[in-house]
Formats: structure tokens, sequence, C-alpha cells
């Protein structure tokens, strides 16, 4: 007896000393697995931080407005996420069309109509921009605790309002944004290169968020996500008042007439400016009516090559990789002319919208969402910078505002086709009416253009004055006319 307890003893010691030295061994590899991945986050923080601080930008400010407009993309991601399990975005796809086009109209008609007069608030606070980004930021993190707490007892109406916030709250951020650019514009760089940067690392952010805040939810939940994108925006607050101080603008004291003036700018805001502004209007015409009209196509199975959610996601992905393409086309375009870039992306359009009506299918309609997204950033971006160069720092954010809400509009209006469209039509006849409305929407900007051109090189041809001519030469009188004599004469 005593010799079996000594070896069941002996056994269990053995077993210790194993479990201590495979403990061991396990925090040992954990510990190098946490070195090498804090390793791995520094390298890529390193590198990210030479991407953006390039040419320039570390010394006007526009690195550090990069990163803090792509970790404000990463916060709105989270709490996108966090919302879209919840009462107020947990609409199913499969319900009436007439509840889907309601709840678009609920959710986007209020932002886009309270979007204009958030850029008069900001131009009044144009000495305070840093303060007023940070108070965006620092808002939307007390909207978010909110939020957290209502998601528990199901407050819906806290929901909806809190999310309404943080959706206005954003948009004032990026008209401030913005807004501020030329004042961080590095000499080498250009106005379509710089919000092209901001765009391309917003997007990259958003990216690596969005399978980030799913596992989060996943995992702890959607009210502990919303607790975790408060934190974010309120640091974020923090980093923002420390931007570079000429992002101020001194405040300019208004003239006798000044409002009249102002309303007057905005009401005209020249050919450039509203050419662009109709052009981007007419992509996010076609990018809202593309989303709704595929999606109920592929939920009424007349996309049936692979199953509903493997489509969506697939549209979604594409969607999302076209975006990205007009940010890095952006960014090489640099230096070709904004309006140009405009035109030529509503053109792109129109001509893969109608070779997708030709050869509807699965793979032309995900090729038409992938450029659909393409032409929306890069027709986006060429007007930001359109608006930067063209209009004044005085009514600049007003300007933004307006462009915000026409472009939600006209996004909506999309949408709100695509539902009725959808009810119809299986595919091709739909993408053909938007094909003629494009193509329709394109020959106008272009002739309106040509005519403008050819108005202001008749009226610098009549401004110039014609060369003066030259007198003829006149014989002078004192001169002597050599007479031809003959060489061989006597």
């Amino acid at each position: 007896m005593w010799t079996l307890a000594r070896r069941v003893g002996h056994v269990l010691a053995e077993a210790g000393r194993a479990s201590m030295r495979a403990g061991r061994r396990t925090a040992s590899g954990t510990r190098r697995m946490g070195l090498a991945t804090a390793s791995g986050a520094q390298r890529v923080g390193h590198a990210t931080r030479r991407l953006t601080h390039a040419h320039g930008a570390d010394r006007t400010g526009l690195g550090r407005l990069i990163e803090l407009t792509a970790a404000n993309s990463a916060g709105d991601s989270l709490v996108t996420l966090a919302l879209a399990g919840t009462i107020f975005f947990g609409l199913p796809v499969n319900e009436a069309r007439g509840q889907v086009a309601l709840y678009l109209v609920i959710t986007m008609i209020p932002f886009a109509v309270v979007a204009p007069f958030v850029g008069p608030v900001l131009d009044k606070f144009r000495s305070g921009r840093r303060y007023v980004m940070a108070g965006t930021l620092f808002a939307r993190g007390l909207l978010c605790f909110a939020m957290a707490a209502a998601v528990g007892p199901g407050d819906v109406l806290t929901l909806f309002a809190g999310a309404l916030g943080v959706l206005v709250l954003s948009k004032a951020y990026n008209v401030s944004r913005a807004a501020i650019m030329p004042s961080v514009l590095p000499a080498d760089i250009t106005l379509v290169s710089a919000n092209a940067r901001v765009a391309l690392f917003s997007l990259v952010a958003a990216g690596v968020a969005v399978p980030t805040a799913a596992g989060l939810t996943a995992w702890l939940g959607a009210a502990w996500v919303l607790r975790i994108a408060m934190v974010v925006f309120l640091v974020l607050g923090v980093f923002a008042v420390r931007l570079p101080r000429h992002v101020d603008s001194p405040g300019l004291e208004e003239e006798e007439g000044g409002e009249r003036a102002r309303w007057r700018t905005l009401l005209n805001v020249g050919p450039a400016v509203t050419e662009a502004m109709r052009a981007n209007a007419a992509i996010r015409l076609f990018s809202g009516f593309l989303l709704f009209y595929l999606l109920f196509l592929v939920q009424d199975e007349h996309l049936k090559d692979l199953p509903a959610t493997t489509t969506i996601a697939l549209l979604a992905g594409a969607a999302g990789l076209g975006g990205l393409a007009g940010a890095a086309v952006a960014n090489w375009a640099r230096n070709h002319s904004p309006q140009v870039i405009v035109l030529l992306t509503l053109a792109v359009t129109t001509v893969t919208a109608g070779v997708t009506a030709f050869l509807f299918g699965l793979w032309a309609a995900v090729a038409v969402a992938l450029v659909a997204a393409f032409a929306q950033e890069l027709g986006k971006l060429a007007l930001d910078a359109i608006v930067q160069r063209e209009i004044g720092e005085e009514v600049r954010s007003s300007t933004f505002g307006v462009v915000e809400a026409l472009l939600q509009l006209a996004w909506v209006f999309g949408g709100l086709i695509g539902l009725l469209v959808s009810d119809w039509s299986t595919g091709p006849g739909g993408l053909t009416g938007l094909t003629v409305v494009l193509a329709l929407a394109l020959g106008w900007l272009v002739v309106r253009r040509r005519v403008r051109v050819r108005a202001r090189e008749a009226k610098v041809s009549a401004s110039t004055p014609p060369p003066a001519r030259q007198a003829p030469a006149t014989k002078d009188p004192t001169a002597t006319t050599k007479p031809l004599t003959n060489p061989h004469s006597g």
C-alpha cells in the first residue's frame, strides 16, 4: 500500500512539474507572440506615419489631419456596426418596399435637411476651427455613452436621436475638415492629391475597423462597442485641439450687406463648382439607385448564380474596392484638371451602366458596383478640390454644407427610384433607363461647358487689342543713289 502511494505521489509530482513546464512554455510563447505583435504594430505605425507625413505634410499639419480623419472614420465604423443589430437599423431586407422606402426617408432626409445649416455655423467660428472639430468629436462621444445605456432596455427614441446626432456631427466634422484643407496644403501637393490621401487612409481605417467591430459586437455586445467608440471619440477630441494653430482663420468683420453677399455667393458659386456639383449629383443618383435596385434583385432571386448572402457580400466587396481605387487614382491624377476628372467619371459611369444593361448578369452587376463606387469617390474628391480652389474662405464651409446636402438628396432620390423600378424590372430595363438619364446629363454638361469655353475665348479675343501695324518705310531725301556704271566702259 505504501509503495502504491509513493508511486501515485511520484506520478502526481511529475505531472505537476510537466504542467509547470508547459505553463512556462505557454507564457513564454504568449510573451513572444505579444512582443511580435507589438513590434509588428510599431512597424506598421512607423510606415503609416512615413506615408501620411510625406512631401512636407509633417510641417504643415496635413499628416496629423490625415491621421485624425482616419481614426474618425474608424470610430464611425464602430458606431455603425454596434447599431447594426439594434431595432433602429435592424430592418430586414425582405420587408415590403414601402417600409424600406419609409426607413430610407426617415434616416436620410432629416440629415440632408440639417446639413445646410451646419456650414454657416462653421463659417461664423472660423477663428476656432480646431475647437469646432474637437466639439463634434466630444459630442459624438457623449452620444455614444447615451446610446450604450439605451441598448439594454431597447429605448428606440434615444437610439434614433443619438444615431441621427452622430450622423450630423460626423458630417459637420467632414465639412470643417474639407474647409481647412487649403490651410494645411504643402507646396508640393495639389488639392486633389491631399483630398485623395485623406480619403484613402480613411477607407483603409474603416476597412480594418469593420471586421474588428463585428467581432467585438459578437463577443462583448453592442453596448460595450459603443463605450469603446465613446473613448475613441473623446481621445480624438483632444488630438483635434492639438492641430496646428494656423488651421484657425482670423475672423473677418462683416461689411454692410455682408449677409446678402454671403447668400448671393451660395446661390451663385460659379460655373466650375456648379458643373462639378451637377455631375456628382448624377453619379450619386445612380449610386443610390444601384444599391437598392441590385439589393432587391438579389432578394427576388433575379441574380441566382450564387447564394443571396454571397452575392451581397460580393457586391459590397466590389463597392469597397472601387472606393479605394478611386482614392488611389485621384492621388495618381493629381496633375490633371479637376473639371476634366469630374466629367470623365460621369462618362465612365454612363458607359459602364450601358454595357451592364446589355450584358446583364451577376458579374456585370459586380463590375458596375465597382465602377459606381470608383466614380463616386473620384468625382467627390475632384469636387472638393474645385470648391477649395474656387470658393472664398468666408463661405467655404457653407458651400460644402450645401454640396453635401445636394449629394445626399440625390442619393436618397436615386434609392427611392431603385425601390420602385425593382418592383417591375428584372434587371436590364432599369439600368437602361438610368443609362439614358446619365447620358442626357453628360451631354447637357458637355454642351454647356463648350458654350462657356467659347464665350470666354470670344471675350478674351474681344478684349485683346489688335497688334499695331508698322508704318511703311519712307525714302530718305538726303540719301543719294549711286549710279550703276559698267566696269568695262571707258
